[in-house]
């Protein structure tokens, strides 16, 4: 990451943060909205999302997420886990619980045994999306850094020092009847930040 450590450029790069935030929140797709990212920020000679499919990990559902997903005990819910990358950038993590009953047998199969992100997979249900939880994991300025006298803010004058997380996204994905079938938690890294800041004023 090359964000100055400036006032400006910690300003500017809580703004972008935001920004992808809230466009993550008014998407049905966190797949196309990341694509859209990349794309609008020149991430990649081929913006296109492409999910690594992480194999040696296994996260039970738990007894709160089967009420969520309206699910009894006996009911299959399978667990996957991909990062989503653009080019050479993972922007995001997630965990997903679903419940293969209510995808088709070509959805289930696309997530079974390949590495197709779960938005495009599942994108014939017309879902919609439901975000219950976001948290942010870092911020570039203090809490309640508008009420502060901002020039006592401590800048390094080099090049802001951005850890590997960010923010975090809870949500329940439904079908066009609502019925939920999946319950994602999705973790957005610094890669989303990966690319030239905005040139300082002249």
């Amino acid at each position: 990451m090359n964000w100055p450590d400036t006032l400006l450029g910690r300003v500017e790069a809580l703004a972008v943060m935001q920004t992808l935030n809230a466009g993550l929140l008014g998407n049905r797709s966190a797949t196309s909205t990341l694509e859209r990212w990349c794309a609008d920020h020149a991430m990649a000679a081929e913006p296109k999302i492409v999910a690594q499919l992480v194999r040696e990990v296994e996260k039970p559902v738990s007894a709160e997420q089967r009420r969520r997903l309206q699910v009894g005990d006996r009911e299959t819910v399978k667990y996957r886990r991909v990062r989503l990358s653009c080019g050479v950038h993972v922007l995001s993590e997630a965990d997903n619980w679903y419940v293969p009953s209510r995808l088709t047998p070509e959805m289930n199969r696309l997530l079974e045994t390949t590495d197709t992100p779960f938005g495009r997979a599942v994108q014939g249900l017309s879902p919609s999306r439901q975000t219950f939880r976001v948290e942010m994991l870092w911020s570039p300025l203090p809490d309640r850094w508008e009420t502060r006298d901002l020039s006592a803010i401590p800048v390094t004058g080099g090049t802001l020092a951005v850890p590997p997380r960010l923010f975090e996204h809870q949500a329940l994905l439904y079908t066009a009847d609502r019925t939920p079938f999946s319950e994602v938690n999705e973790t957005y890294s610094s890669a989303v930040l990966a690319f030239p800041p905005p040139a300082a004023p002249r």
